[in-house]
């Protein structure tokens, strides 16, 4: 047995991704002995689509890490067999690298207490395993977790739930908030796990105050190497503890002692916490171009190019926004977001063909309100014998290519060949 202690690795997210590839592979390499790596499917484990999320965990890291990883399925404590339970937890005890990631972490946590998961999880990364805790699986791991869905989707009061609290064990008395800077609402406020910074405060205040909070940007992680005593931020983000109305930002790169997450090392920085007035109004911003900023960008301009009619650009506007998620599925954007960003894509297709279906067809039906009335002020001046004045209507209309006809029963017109 290694006397080895082992990393638990903490994703905001994409860790699906192309930008977590690299930090994958140099987690495996850390590792105590040959990788023996699993998917553990627990959070995800109430969707219907929890098999395909597996499956695409397996292929990423087959494909793109160049590693054998095979699933462990808990689905759910009531509904897994005492037999197919403990071939689970057999499966987690023999393995040594450990990927967790989207779904529920309310959900998680109720299918994870009272079993022995937990323990596993802790005693193999002391083993020197590695636990890769990502989205809302990292939530899972502190002292509390928010329940996210509960709140953001059904729109129950603000609390929190118990957590694992698998961090404890060693040392750390954290709430893990991943999605920290979320854009995803566009016109309202996701940060914080897509609480949004008014409610998200209200959620602070009602934290223990020796509990400090952990919030990882998207694409981004912390590596907590536990035998070394240290932490170093990987990805495309920052990464902020927040204490007692202070904070510490750590950025790409940056090494620190584990001491600072566990409160013993107070000489630090510590910057006050700055809120912003009309949180939930506030878009937040974002260092480069995110995918959600070119996503929202192109909706913005098909709109405006759909106001003015302007058939080109329109046509340009879904073009591009195609082009869009076809280049952030093959860099590998969290499938989530890809979904979503489809949903943008159909939406305006069903607006241009609103548009189209309340649009003249052609020609003639788009001229017909226009000559028709030509047509009856033509046929006044016929009958007030104003033949001058009549001849100048069908004589203008001739030059704009339509051809009047007298017959016994009235006036017809038609377009020029």
């Amino acid at each position: 047995m290694s006397t080895k202690m082992g990393t638990i690795a903490l994703m905001g997210s994409g860790e699906l991704t192309a930008t977590m590839v690299e930090v994958h592979k140099e987690l495996l390499a850390g590792l105590a002995g040959p990788p023996h790596a699993i998917f553990l499917d627990t959070p995800a484990g109430f969707q219907l689509n929890v098999d395909h999320l597996s499956e695409r965990a397996t292929e990423y890291f087959r494909q793109h890490v160049q590693q054998d990883m095979s699933i462990v399925s808990f689905k759910s404590k009531e509904k897994s067999t005492p037999l197919e339970a403990e071939q689970a937890f057999h499966a987690m005890r023999e393995a040594n690298f450990f990927l967790v990631g989207p779904g529920s972490p309310s959900y998680a946590v109720r299918q994870w207490q009272e079993t022995p998961i937990p323990e596993i999880l802790t005693k193999r990364v002391e083993d020197g395993g590695c636990l890769v805790a990502a989205s809302a699986a990292a939530l899972t791991v502190g002292r509390f977790t928010i329940p996210v869905y509960e709140i953001y989707k059904v729109g129950e009061d603000l609390h929190w739930v118990e957590g694992m609290n698998i961090l404890e064990h060693f040392g750390f008395n954290l709430v893990v908030i991943p999605h920290w800077n979320n854009a995803e609402g566009g016109t309202h406020d996701t940060r914080f796990c897509f609480m949004g910074e008014s409610r998200f405060a209200k959620l602070e205040s009602l934290l223990p105050e020796d509990v400090s909070i952990f919030g990882l940007d998207e694409h981004t992680a912390c590596l907590i190497d536990l035998d070394k005593n240290e932490a170093v931020i990987k990805g495309l983000g920052t990464v902020t503890l927040r204490r007692r109305g202070g904070e510490i930002v750590f950025t790409k790169g940056d090494r620190f002692s584990l001491d600072i997450l566990r409160g013993e090392d107070l000489d630090k920085d510590w910057q006050p916490v700055v809120r912003e007035e009309a949180a939930s109004e506030v878009v937040p911003e974002i260092k480069g171009e995110s995918f959600w900023d070119r996503i929202h960008a192109i909706e913005t301009a098909f709109r405006a190019s759909l106001k003015e009619d302007d058939a080109k650009e329109t046509t340009n506007a879904l073009l591009e926004l195609d082009r869009t998620i076809w280049k952030a599925t093959q860099e590998l954007e969290h499938e989530e977001f890809i979904s979503q960003a489809r949903e943008v894509l159909r939406d305006l297709i069903v607006l241009l063909g609103m548009r189209l279906a309340s649009s003249p067809k052609d020609r003639t039906d788009c001229l017909t309100p226009l000559v028709e009335d030509l047509l009856n002020l033509r046929e006044k001046f016929r009958q007030n014998q104003q033949w001058q004045e009549a001849d100048a209507i069908r004589n203008s209309l001739e030059r704009a290519q339509i051809i009047v006809e007298d017959a016994e029963d009235g006036s017809r017109w038609r377009l020029k060949s």
